[in-house]
């Protein structure tokens, strides 16, 4: 079986109460349970002025 290293930007726009990393979590979760991916973890995160 082949495996590939798949890097994906995601840019999110979210109100002040949530927090990025519930985010990135939930992101990683519906990746793994849709696409039934092996892994699916978030290597870095970067909070950018708007």
């Amino acid at each position: 079986m082949k495996r590939t290293d798949l890097y994906v930007k995601v840019e999110l726009d979210y109100d002040d109460e949530e927090k990025a990393e519930r985010l990135a979590a939930e992101i990683c979760r519906v990746i793994r349970r849709v696409y039934g991916v092996r892994k699916a973890e978030v290597s870095s995160m970067i909070d950018r002025d708007n």
